[in-house]
């Protein structure tokens, strides 16, 4: 069972350093992982996204940026490996502060002959891929400024193009600055889920968290989002069409947390797939 935690902040903190995405009304917090291997997995996360351990909770090993937590990453001994086909992880995003800080993790990544799974101009975002070692997708990402993103009514444009690296790589034309691990103020921008239903999800979403849809891709992925982001959530079918709920005993994703500035009274829904969101009232 996947869990996915919604909570009130009781303060909101000043925005004016963070990405746009972590000012709406309701943003990613968290994610957590099931692994075989968490020390392994960690140690990838830690080396190659360059998140810190900022604590650990029984069996689990909590990273971050700054001092804020982004991933937990829970030992699960017996679970069986993630199944691609089924509902589950498609990529968690982590969103850097600038197009500056993208650059120098893709100049290191280079000089490192790190593997990655894809790189692409998504228009309102650059985008570069991977997959960890327990098949969990991971996406690193700067935004562009949102007041350029074009809009046609409530729909953004998207796209998937080749990412320009020479272009993104010029960012450091006058910088001495070098990669650091990630940067303060990054974060975790947004969730994109494989599911058995785009059209099903989009349809939860919508009702039982009131995101909007923001982009469809047919009817086979879904991007939805609070506050005009591109898109906080997003869930496909592409490789698990049909799939039911999520197998309890797999690797991969265990939780997804959000904050909610709403406001309301602390529920618990579950969606299609065996998610749980439980909604807590600061």
């Amino acid at each position: 069972m996947v869990i996915v935690a919604i909570y009130l902040s009781e303060m909101e903190k000043e925005m004016s350093d963070v990405p746009f995405a972590v000012t709406t009304p309701v943003r990613v917090a968290r994610v957590g992982l099931k692994a075989r291997d968490a020390e392994s997995l960690a140690a990838y996360y830690q080396d190659i996204i360059g998140l810190k351990e900022i604590a650990r909770r029984g069996s689990a090993i909590v990273l971050g940026a700054g001092d804020r937590e982004l991933l937990e990453i829970e030992q699960f001994s017996a679970a069986r490996p993630d199944d691609p086909r089924s509902a589950g992880l498609y990529h968690t995003a982590f969103l850097l502060p600038s197009r500056g800080d993208l650059a120098l993790w893709a100049r290191q990544a280079i000089d490192r002959h790190i593997p990655i799974a894809g790189a692409s101009d998504h228009l309102v975002s650059e985008a570069i891929y991977l997959t960890d070692p327990e098949g969990n997708g991971i996406e690193i990402y700067a935004d562009r400024p949102h007041e350029t993103w074009q809009w046609n009514g409530p729909k953004v444009a998207m796209a998937t193009e080749r990412l320009d690296v020479a272009d993104l790589l010029g960012e450091l034309a006058e910088t001495k600055r070098i990669w650091d691990g990630a940067p303060e103020n990054t974060v975790i921008g947004h969730v994109h889920l494989r599911v058995g239903n785009a059209g099903e999800a989009e349809d939860w979403w919508h009702r039982e968290l009131g995101f909007d849809t923001v982009q469809t891709y047919g009817d086979k992925a879904v991007f939805l989002s609070t506050g005009g982001y591109h898109h906080h959530i997003a869930a496909n079918s592409w490789q698990s069409p049909g799939a039911g709920r999520r197998e309890k005993g797999r690797a991969g994703l265990a939780w997804v947390e959000l904050e909610d500035t709403r406001g309301g009274k602390s529920k618990s829904l579950e969606d299609p797939w065996g998610t749980v969101i439980r909604t807590v009232a600061a």
